[in-house]
């Protein structure tokens, strides 16, 4: 039988020389990638009945716009016959070149109809897809997009998937809608980049990702008294183990950079196959997820690159988290120590990409520290019980209801921004998603580098009205103070720096994009309009915020640094 595309191909990892480009693939085969006059091969590894390659091209043009083609066992596989979808490119980034990246999180899997739209809203990402493919203009593109968090649904499925899980057993079996084991989350996957103007932006703008809770399941490690009940269940252990599996194949390889792939021992054993058949990596891979899962010290899902004089530091914030009472962190000592380490001045901006909102709106924030103080017998057992509950019930566990990890991670920023560390940057930003409501914050102070959150949330999967009114009352307004006060009396000391709301909240479907420009780090949200037609949206802007640089703060030529490193993926040490 001929192999076909399944999924991608999916541009992943560029630098100044190399490129990855992943695919999913129906038959066991040997994948092709073409590009600049050349080929580079490889064949196709197993997990679970599906196949995959990750295609690795070296010694490439800098600062190119190089077309390129995808061939399985000699038929060329993609771009497919007709498109109506221009060459899909791999553009290497160039030495110098200001960094151009776009971000965003959330976005649930249903059809782009107009039922689709009427629950989700247009699909950002899409409308983008859409704009970029039919502009007139040859204006620049991001140089990647970094996806952080919830990439699929796995506890909230949609009437597709719900129909395919019922093809497999019912939907009476525990989990029921949600799902079960790797083969669902191979489903759902193909049910989240399948969409042709999304897998063809997928095809030509390279990425990065992390996961958030969703991937797994809503509140994913939310606390001690989450995760005992989740064991308790028959069916977590699968769906934690498919989760993580399938989150390596599928996200995690791709964030990998050949330096990285070098040191990644589960990329290894799979270059390392002898052939001629295929190699079935299911046993393998699975039980790195199991121990993945039991010890979270045993594989780092962190990662960091230098873009020119641009640092992007890629923090997980679920699965290191420590959950016993007491010692509570969102992240653990061994993740901790790394990210102490690639907290660095001497750049021109520190970039932070993380899930969960490192500032949150300050009502928001104090509740969230009183709820942990509470929920740590702050108040006695009875209360304790009642914070637990809260804690999982709205949601309340974010950097701020971790207050051990929010200290040490304010002492590094702070470091950083008063130049102990090398350089200030002109700005230190979080970039992040998660609450479905972006807006952007500023710590107040006067010198050294700007401290910015700048949130993208959802890319599609709008918060409905009536709660929208409830997270503006929650978070901003007289919350602030009265939350500060709720705070106190649970003898949660005051956060170390005060910051401010700079714009927002807004509650659009939104795909942003961050440019750093000669006057400052420009932020822009664009969201899909409605036309005519449903499937074919258009896109306009949002918001646009520029963060001017302080006197005194890093200025740097992106060709005086290695124009592109990363560092600290992959196994733990």
């Amino acid at each position: 039988m001929t192999a076909s595309l399944v999924l991608g191909p999916m541009l992943r990892y560029v630098d100044t020389t190399s490129a990855s480009v992943w695919v999913e693939t129906s038959e066991s085969c040997t994948a092709v990638l073409h590009v600049d006059g050349r080929e580079w091969k490889a064949p196709t590894f197993a997990v679970h009945g599906h196949h995959y390659a990750l295609l690795e091209a070296e010694d490439l043009p800098s600062g190119a716009e190089l077309p390129y083609t995808v061939d399985l066992d000699g038929e060329r596989a993609w771009p497919g016959a007709g498109t109506r979808f221009p060459q899909p490119v791999v553009r290497t980034l160039k030495p110098g070149r200001p960094l151009r990246l776009a971000f965003g999180s959330c976005r649930t899997s249903v059809p782009h109809d107009r039922m689709g739209n009427a629950l989700h809203g247009i699909d950002s990402m899409r409308a983008y897809a859409l704009h970029q493919a039919n502009a007139d203009d040859d204006g620049p593109w991001p140089d990647l997009v970094a996806f952080l968090g919830d990439q699929v649904y796995a506890d909230s499925t949609s009437s597709q998937m719900q129909n395919f899980i019922r093809s497999r057993r019912s939907l009476d079996e525990a989990p029921g809608e949600e799902l079960k084991d790797y083969e669902e989350y191979a489903h759902l996957y193909r049910l989240a980049w399948s969409d042709d103007a999304n897998r063809w932006l997928l095809s030509t703008l390279p990425s990065a990702m992390i996961f958030d809770d969703h991937d797994i399941r809503d509140d994913w490690n939310a606390s001690l008294s989450w995760r005992e009940k989740m064991q308790e269940t028959a069916w977590w252990h699968g769906r934690i183990v498919a989760g993580l599996a399938s989150y390596w194949v599928y996200q995690h390889l791709g964030n990998l950079s050949p330096e990285a792939r070098a040191e990644d021992p589960l990329w290894q054993r799979i270059l390392s196959h002898p052939g001629p058949d295929e190699l079935d990596f299911t046993d393998e891979i699975d039980a790195f997820a199991e121990r993945a899962d039991a010890e979270p010290d045993s594989y780092r899902w962190s990662y960091c690159r230098d873009i020119g004089d641009v640092r992007l530091l890629t923090v997980d914030s679920r699965a290191a988290r420590v959950l016993e009472p007491g010692v509570r962190s969102l992240i653990d000592e061994e993740e901790l120590k790394w990210i102490d380490e690639h907290f660095q001045g001497g750049f021109r901006h520190l970039i932070i990409a993380t899930s969960l909102p490192f500032l949150l709106p300050r009502g928001l924030h104090h509740i969230e520290s009183w709820d942990e103080a509470l929920a740590e017998g702050a108040w006695g057992k009875r209360a304790s019980r009642i914070g637990e509950g809260l804690r999982q019930a709205v949601d309340l566990e974010h950097w701020a209801a971790f207050q051990r990890s929010f200290k040490d991670l304010t002492r590094l920023v702070t470091e950083v921004a008063d130049g102990l560390r090398g350089a200030p940057p002109q700005t230190i930003t979080f970039l992040s998603g998660d609450v479905h409501y972006s807006y952007v914050a500023e710590v107040e102070r006067n010198s050294g580098s700007r401290i910015i959150q700048a949130v993208c949330s959802p890319i599609r999967n709008p918060l409905p009205r009536a709660m929208r009114f409830a997270t503006v009352v929650m978070s901003y307004g007289v919350a602030s103070p009265v939350g500060a006060l709720v705070a106190r009396s649970a003898r949660v000391p005051k956060p170390p720096f005060d910051w401010k709301s700079v714009k927002g909240p807004w509650f659009d479907n939104n795909l942003a994009v961050l440019e750093d420009t000669g006057s400052g780090l420009r932020l822009r949200w664009t969201t899909g309009i409605d036309g005519k037609d449903p499937e074919a949206p258009g896109l306009k802007e949002v918001a646009d915020v520029t963060i001017s640089a302080r006197p005194g703060t890093a200025s740097f030529n992106g060709s005086s640094k290695e124009a592109d490193t990363q560092t600290g993926a992959s196994p733990a040490s």
